[in-house]
């Protein structure tokens, strides 16, 4: 068999491959959250949020409110340097980025069942 049929054959079952695994996950909600930020972010959104008064107050004196919170935990990016990962019981995370052309930065301690928005920042 030539190099020619070969490759004939590998993209024909290439292509029912794909073309197989689309229609399987078409409509799924799949993703892969396999980087550092995206398992941290995840994590924390799938709790319950609780915020302190300060952060409340910042959200109000900008006209936002808590949804600006979860646009943040879904395209935010979080400050490792900033962290304390090493704690036992609840991490402290940074996380930054961009609510309404708005600069974010803002403090969350993840602990087991319940993630606390301790500050927001307006940058």
């Amino acid at each position: 068999m030539n190099i020619a049929k070969r490759f004939g054959f590998y993209g024909f079952g290439f292509i029912i491959g794909l073309l197989l695994l689309f229609f399987f996950l078409n409509g799924k909600k799949a993703g892969c959250d396999y980087g550092p930020d995206a398992r941290t972010l995840k994590n924390i959104r799938i709790k319950e949020r609780v915020f302190s008064i300060q952060t409340i107050r910042v959200l109000k004196d900008n006209s936002l409110d808590t949804t600006a919170i979860s646009t943040l935990l879904k395209g935010g990016d979080v400050i490792f340097g900033e962290s304390n990962t090493k704690l036992d019981s609840c991490k402290v995370y940074a996380i930054e980025g961009v609510v309404q052309k708005i600069n974010l930065k803002m403090v969350v301690e993840n602990c087991n069942e319940v993630a606390t928005v301790r500050s927001v920042i307006v940058q």
